[in-house]
């Protein structure tokens, strides 16, 4: 069983590092337990025994190197994800940074665009959106597609306006969106301030200077070193008293940059840069 288990994290780690050198997509730092539970779900739909068989088709295939890189980058999301998360940045966050002329926010890990939707409303309710730049970022090319689409399942919108709802929004949330047969698309009035970009947080660095950066559930997916290399990135990228938010589970104790930033709001995981 060792041994077995010891192959197959071989298999892994010589497929990531040929994906890597060839294609350029780096996930070797990613959390082995998350990319052997993806792999693996992976093997299965392609129909192959074991990873060694999935590297061949993935080094040779176009289509299915798209679907594991599809495979090891989407999440699961929802429209105002974590309700009481827009309450707080709603209530305690948006009043530090209204009197900024332009408004800078970046939302790494994006997927189809959910959340970076969820902060347009909830900006544009502010009377903040028209200032406001969003920049949502993403390594996955499909999954960026279908955000500039703005099109979502009709089937997922009685969920999102139950979280809209729940968040505090101020109208009828059928107000942001046109419905057309099973899905429902953004208005462009909704979409004009969204910059939607191609960044892969293993290699790319710092592009702009933000006064929020977004990593909500996107360090769960990563080792200790890429989990401190996109701290930093994040610190990096932020205005001197910017703020960051965190996922649930994370945390900045021991990074090498805690001690630059106070929290805000302890259970939301928000915290405001302070230092250099």
């Amino acid at each position: 069983m060792r041994s077995a288990r010891l192959l197959e994290e071989v298999e892994i780690t010589l497929m990531l590092e040929g994906l890597y050198k060839l294609h350029g997509f780096d996930f070797r730092n990613y959390a082995y337990a998350y990319l052997r539970k993806r792999i693996r779900r992976l093997c299965q739909r392609e129909d192959v025994a074991t990873v060694s068989a999935l590297q061949d088709k993935v080094f040779h295939d176009f289509d299915c190197r798209s679907r594991l890189v599809e495979t090891l980058t989407i999440t699961s999301t929802s429209m105002f994800r974590d309700p009481a998360f827009f309450q707080v940045l709603r209530r305690d966050v948006l009043p530090i940074i209204q009197e900024d002329a332009l408004l800078r926010i970046w939302q790494p890990g994006c997927s189809t665009g959910q959340d970076a939707f969820s902060l347009a409303i909830m900006l544009d309710e502010e009377g903040l959106y028209d200032r406001c730049r969003i920049y949502a970022t993403d390594l996955n090319i499909s999954a960026l597609k279908r955000a500039r689409a703005g099109i979502l399942p009709l089937s997922a919108m009685k969920q999102y306006t139950e979280n809209y709802v729940q968040a505090g929004g101020k109208r009828a949330f059928s107000e942001y969106y046109t419905a057309n047969y099973d899905g429902v698309k953004f208005s462009p009035a909704l979409m004009k301030n969204i910059v939607f970009g191609h960044h892969n947080l293993a290699t790319d660095g710092f592009f702009n200077e933000f006064h929020i950066v977004l990593l909500r559930n996107v360090l769960v997916q990563f080792n200790a070193q890429l989990r401190e290399r996109v701290l930093h990135l994040a610190h990096e990228s932020l205005y001197h008293s910017g703020i960051l938010a965190l996922g649930k589970w994370d945390t900045l104790r021991a990074s090498g940059i805690e001690k630059c930033y106070k929290e805000l709001d302890e259970d939301q995981k928000l915290y405001r840069r302070y230092c250099a």
